[in-house]
């Protein structure tokens, strides 16, 4: 039902509004997933909106980079509300769209109040210069791009970018260093079938070139209270905001215990080990440790993220932050919370799903 219901969304809203299409990629897919997803959670959180103020004001933030102004509120809220009607007609009557067009009026007054408020303190995209590219494996490349303005943004957040070979196509990446004094941020990305931006960031991105930035957003972040040692749990490229982290709290001047597990399938994955052993030889309290699930030639520790976590002492004294793919996510989240972790710190970004 959910994609019929998106296909007729976006079929009625560029058949009254056909100069709406080019503010959107040219493939669809993903947009119809992550466009009538949010639309659907705020219409159904109505009965709550202080608990979705946030989420909301994020999102009419971040939608600032895609042009979005305030008359395109109201075309994308007609084709909605009639979505919903032809799909849900057994049940529909005058009180139920009324309740819909509520609803979605305070949604939408929520966006454009944080987006008029952010456009008086931060542009709509940043454009940023490749200023360094390392293919660390053949699917993997590290890349340092310095944004043409003041970038703010918190370790263990992420940030959308667009290239010039797709307009219009945001993907999201994590990054990965604490806040520099030079405005620098570094991404580490894997290229996946596929992957449009992910593709052309790995093999076809030089040093020179120019992508853009949307805002960063993201809530894994560490509080400047949290006082308890660390576990980090990184899978793959999934390392990138834990790093982020880790840097952040070395360069606090605290003095945490601070375990970071990082796991990949073969030993050639383990991308930034070189330089994670560098930052774990100036912090005695930082302890790396490569984990390989798939290469019997690797000399180190073997087995699953999931796995390797149970085979130490209990964590549920510390604070932990878990991030890669998502099924090594849930499984680790499992494991940790039957090990006694309080699901209250175990931090990871839902938003994120390759990070």
């Amino acid at each position: 039902m959910a994609p019929k219901a998106a296909a007729y969304f976006y079929g009625r809203l560029f058949a009254e509004n056909p100069h709406l299409r080019s503010m959107f990629p040219p493939a669809m897919d993903i947009q119809r997933e992550r466009l009538f997803g949010a639309l659907a959670r705020m219409v159904w959180s109505v009965d709550s909106p202080e608990g979705m103020a946030g989420y909301l004001g994020q999102l009419g933030r971040d939608h600032r980079k895609y042009g979005v102004a305030p008359e395109h509120y109201g075309a994308v809220g007609r084709a909605l509300v009639a979505t919903v009607r032809r799909f849900a007609a057994e049940v529909w009557d005058d009180e139920v769209e009324a309740a819909w067009v509520s609803a979605y009026g305070v949604a939408a007054g929520l966006m454009l109040d944080a987006a008029r408020a952010d456009a008086t303190v931060t542009p709509a995209w940043w454009t940023a210069e490749v200023v360094g590219h390392e293919l660390r494996h053949r699917d993997i490349a590290v890349l340092t791009l310095r944004p043409s303005q003041p970038f703010p943004y918190l370790p263990g957040q992420h940030v959308t970018v667009q290239t010039p070979r797709w307009p219009r196509v945001w993907r999201t990446f994590s990054i990965a260093n604490a806040p520099r004094e030079d405005n620098t941020i570094t991404l580490h990305v894997r290229s996946v079938p596929g992957g449009w931006v992910s593709t052309t960031l790995t093999r076809d991105t030089r040093v020179g070139d120019t992508v853009m930035l949307g805002r960063a957003t993201g809530m894994m972040t560490r509080g400047e209270e949290d006082t308890r040692d660390l576990l980090c749990v990184a899978g793959g490229t999934g390392l990138a905001p834990l790093k982020a982290i880790v840097e952040d709290v070395v360069a606090s001047g605290r003095r945490p215990d601070i375990h970071l597990l990082f796991g990949a399938r073969t030993q050639p994955e383990l991308y930034d080990l070189p330089d994670l052993m560098r930052l774990q030889s100036s912090f005695p309290w930082l302890r790396v440790l490569p984990v390989v699930s798939d290469d019997g030639s690797f000399r180190g520790m073997r087995g699953r993220l999931p796995e390797v976590v149970r085979r130490f002492r209990s964590w549920s004294d510390h604070d932990v932050y878990v991030c890669g793919p998502s099924g090594m996510v849930d499984e680790t989240v499992r494991a940790l919370q039957e090990d006694g972790v309080p699901p209250a710190r175990i931090r990871l970004d839902a938003a994120v799903t390759t990070c």
